[in-house]
């Protein structure tokens, strides 16, 4: 395992419909990551849809299968080549959750206690008077790190990009993977958790962090829905971003203010620098909101035809989805008939 190449695992919930701040901070440093990795020839990478661990919290079985299709075709849209790399659904891998309980049965309870989210759970009860520590917590998110260690773990990837909250799911991934190579084999690759310090967080539509749970996000080829025009809803979106009262003439602050913030995301340096000096001049919201727009505009039309197009043809998605099955249950298999092997579950004699 220590010569091992280069592999690179992302994952996607499929809840919601992917938005500007998706784009920014996940799918576009991500598949450029994975492109630079394939070209030099030290690595490959695996994308999946989370749609197991999307049940989690989404109860609604319309939400989970359309997320999935926008999802699907927001990635491939955006220039992920599933020849390339390995994209697939993770509940088309049955070896996952079968790797998963394997798992759970060396994981300490404990490490599990200390997951953040179940943490934060368990304090949102214990605020409340006359409730259960483990009101409303389910297995699915107390057992999530154990989940999200088969992801990983099933395909021995070796970096894993994520954002600071995810750091410890992978140092779990690490601590669990550990703990099966000591008792039974050394199957298992230790993850590196990859975080970018420079990807932004854009801000939404209100001054806080872009967030569906907030319902401030500006959408990236509209709401999953092809027969909206995604032109027109991100234009709408951006025209909904709050500013103060200034008049136009007013000189501005282009380091308090969200349409500033975001189209640095976008822009070149020499262009971030003339848009600030036009707001140091004066410059009404509505131009500024414009400018936006045609700079972002400008980057994802190209990707929009293709979007529109996956959208309008679920069969051709499936088809990509089943062929990155076929590619991705290959190494599952090996990997899973390994674990079996070492925890004792293996044929009691050959069969002619």
């Amino acid at each position: 395992m220590s010569e091992q190449k280069k592999r690179i695992l992302t994952g996607i919930t499929t809840t919601g419909i992917p938005h500007l701040g998706n784009y920014v901070g996940s799918i576009r440093p991500a598949i450029a990551s994975a492109k630079a990795a394939i070209d030099a020839g030290d690595g490959d990478a695996f994308f999946f849809l989370a749609d197991y661990h999307g049940i989690i919290k989404c109860f609604d079985p319309e939400e989970i299968h359309r997320s999935t299709r926008a999802i699907a075709a927001t990635w491939l849209a955006c220039g992920l080549d599933p020849e390339q790399v390995t994209f697939y659904r993770q509940s088309d891998i049955p070896e996952i959750p079968e790797l998963a309980w394997v798992l759970n049965c060396s994981c300490a309870k404990g490490l599990m206690n200390r997951a953040h989210a179940y943490k934060a759970a368990v304090d949102a009860n214990l605020a409340k008077e006359d409730t259960d520590p483990d009101f409303g917590i389910s297995m699915g998110l107390f057992s999530y790190p154990v989940l999200m260690s088969a992801d990983i773990l099933i395909f021995n990837a070796t970096h894993v990009p994520v954002g600071k909250d995810q750091i410890q799911h992978i140092e779990m991934a690490r601590d669990i993977a550990g703990t099966f190579n000591f008792k039974y084999k050394p199957l298992f690759t230790e993850p590196s958790a990859v975080v970018d310090e420079n990807t932004p967080l854009l801000t939404g539509l209100d001054g806080r962090k872009m967030s569906k749970s907030y319902g401030n996000t500006i959408p990236l080829f509209g709401d999953g829905n092809p027969q909206i025009d995604p032109e027109k809803a991100l234009k709408k979106a951006i025209m909904q971003i709050v500013t103060n009262s200034q008049a136009p003439e007013e000189p501005k602050d282009p380091d308090n203010c969200t349409i500033f913030e975001i189209y640095k995301a976008f822009a070149t340096t020499d262009e971030i620098n003339e848009l600030a000096e036009q707001y140091r001049r004066g410059i009404g919201w509505g131009d500024a909101k414009e400018i936006l727009f045609n700079k972002i505009n400008s980057e994802i039309a190209p990707y929009r035809a293709r979007y529109l197009e996956l959208m309008n043809n679920p069969k051709e998605l499936e088809e990509i989805l089943q062929m990155g099955a076929v590619k991705a249950r290959r190494q599952a298999q090996k990997q899973l008939d390994k674990t079996r092997r070492a925890i004792g579950i293996k044929p009691l004699a050959k069969l002619k």
